[in-house]
């Protein structure tokens, strides 16, 4: 089974308060744009006429790679809430 076939698997209880947010001045300053390469879900993306970024939550796999990788700390992350966020049913 390929990783994009077992990721489809996976159930998103969505939570109203996002649990990733970005500083839109930091990533102004951004030319790599390397959470959009690097994200395994592909949850971000430019927002398309501005030098800002967007972010759809409900589909993170909460595994924190846009933390790690963004080069000017733009991404402020944590876990959702208790029960909200992904569940796993593959792998």
């Amino acid at each position: 089974m390929r990783i994009d076939e077992k990721v489809a698997l996976d159930a998103f209880r969505p939570d109203e308060e996002p649990h990733i947010k970005l500083d839109q001045a930091r990533c102004r300053a951004c030319a790599s744009r390397v959470c959009v390469r690097s994200c395994p879900a592909n949850l971000y993306a430019p927002i398309e006429g501005s030098e800002e970024m967007k972010v759809e939550c409900s589909g993170c796999l909460e595994c924190g790679t846009c933390l790690t990788v963004c080069p000017h700390g733009a991404v402020d992350w944590s876990h959702p809430r208790g029960g909200c966020g992904v569940r796993y049913r593959c792998g």
